[in-house]
């Protein structure tokens, strides 16, 4: 599934496992932990396989419940004059 070209530059994608990935869907957010997922090892794009993507989508439409749920805190930044 890896090995190929990263479609931004001429670098390779790799797969890399990282402790979280956040994922923005139109339902609300999930985080992955311990997920395998393809990095372009010159400019870092990442790649989700389909399971990934369907998991995700999963998760934020309810079908399948998460392992527990975080809390994120949200602000306004005031602009600086």
């Amino acid at each position: 599934m890896y090995g190929y070209q990263c479609e931004y530059c001429e670098g390779t994608v790799h797969p890399r496992t990282v402790k979280q990935e956040a994922f923005k869907h139109k339902d609300g957010f999930v985080i992955l932990e311990d997920v395998t997922i393809g990095v372009c090892d010159n400019c870092g794009n990442r790649y989700y396989s389909a399971e990934i993507v369907h998991a995700v989508h999963a998760i934020a439409t309810g079908v399948q419940a998460p392992e527990r749920t975080e809390q994120i805190p949200v602000t306004h930044l005031e602009p600086k004059n």
